[in-house]
């Protein structure tokens, strides 16, 4: 047991590793401030082209959805970082992580946003038409905001889950918060860094967790 607390939670190991952590946490946080806006707007952008009137486009948005989540993402972050260097592409960590999640988290964003507009129904496009906005003003200010607030919970959750997956970036030597607390556990041979960034995850994500359940139970409600 007196081994297991010493591997695990050390927390003189954790105090001396903390600064190192909370510059990972910096970076962290640039890449969601980055990845997540990305992914909000790739998302919409997708549910609008799958819900285009030509068949050829419905078809072509659906393929790339599929394509895109049927990929893992670790898969998709090292072939844009190591694979289009082949093709004469060379790009920093920052900027592999941010095309490789745009193509990832789009996807993902964009099934919720068209379940939202669909849950919208047609009588509301009516109304909307009726008292003389176009077809794209209607979709922008009575159809949206409805289809956002309907599937709120859920672009909350996955949004969630792209933070999580930021961690991935340490793959590409980007120092966000994972990579950090490793390269504190090869320089101490403790797992207590890691503990301890599993911890700021837990702080840092569990307030949002609690407010997509409270949401949740209001939409149901």
């Amino acid at each position: 047991m007196q081994a297991l607390l010493q591997q695990f939670f050390d927390f003189a190991i954790m105090a001396r590793a903390l600064p190192l952590l909370l510059t990972g946490l910096g970076q962290t946080l640039v890449l969601c401030l980055v990845v997540i806006p990305l992914g909000l707007i790739g998302g919409l952008l997708v549910a609008l082209t799958s819900l285009a009137r030509s068949r050829a486009v419905r078809w072509s948005a659906a393929a790339a959805i599929d394509f895109f989540r049927a990929i893992p993402p670790l898969v998709l972050l090292i072939f844009v970082y190591a694979g289009l260097p082949f093709a004469g592409i060379r790009l920093s960590p920052l900027a592999a992580v941010a095309i490789a999640f745009l193509l990832n988290n789009s996807s993902y964003y964009g099934e919720i946003y068209r379940a939202g507009i669909e849950s919208v129904g047609h009588g509301q496009w009516d109304a909307a038409r009726s008292t003389g906005l176009k077809a794209r003003q209607a979709l922008i200010y009575v159809v949206l905001p409805q289809a956002v607030r309907n599937v709120l919970p859920d672009l909350i959750s996955n949004t969630v889950e792209v933070v999580k997956l930021t961690s991935l970036a340490s793959v590409v030597a980007l120092p966000e918060l994972l990579y950090s607390a490793d390269m504190a556990r090869s320089i101490t041979f403790n797992t207590s860094p890691i503990v301890l960034a599993a911890g700021i995850y837990l702080v840092m994500l569990w307030p949002i967790v609690r407010l997509v359940s409270r949401l949740e139970r209001r939409i149901a409600s």
